[in-house]
């Protein structure tokens, strides 16, 4: 198995033995920055860490399934952090929004499509 292979494979079993909790659902604001409103669901992975010390962020698009649709790597210049955040049956429509929710102000991201 290839290296690419391996990582969406490994990332398949830790969300697949975690709990999506959606704390932050569509419409709701942003707690440190209330200007920013979340267009779709994002939460967290219980029982895991990520790169805030939190858990590993989730954005839940509209897909019917929640399979991993891709990753989006993010970088704040203000908080002087790097993330990674899971998509979950996110539709391509869903990662263009949140790509741009993610890319604005002191922020920068990429987005990472799973392979088919």
């Amino acid at each position: 198995m290839g290296h690419h292979q391996q990582f969406w494979v490994y990332l398949e079993k830790l969300v697949s033995t975690s709990e999506v909790v959606l704390d932050r659902p569509r419409g709701s604001h942003h707690p440190r920055h209330p200007a920013f409103v979340y267009p779709l669901d994002y939460g967290y992975l219980k029982n895991t860490r990520g790169g805030d010390g939190d858990g590993t962020d989730v954005w839940v698009g509209n897909g019917v399934e929640r399979e991993i649709t891709g990753i989006v790597c993010s970088v704040d210049l203000v908080q002087r952090d790097t993330e990674i955040k899971i998509l979950l049956g996110c539709t391509p429509d869903d990662i263009d929004i949140i790509a741009g929710f993610h890319n604005r102000g002191d922020q920068a991201a990429i987005v990472i499509r799973r392979p088919h």
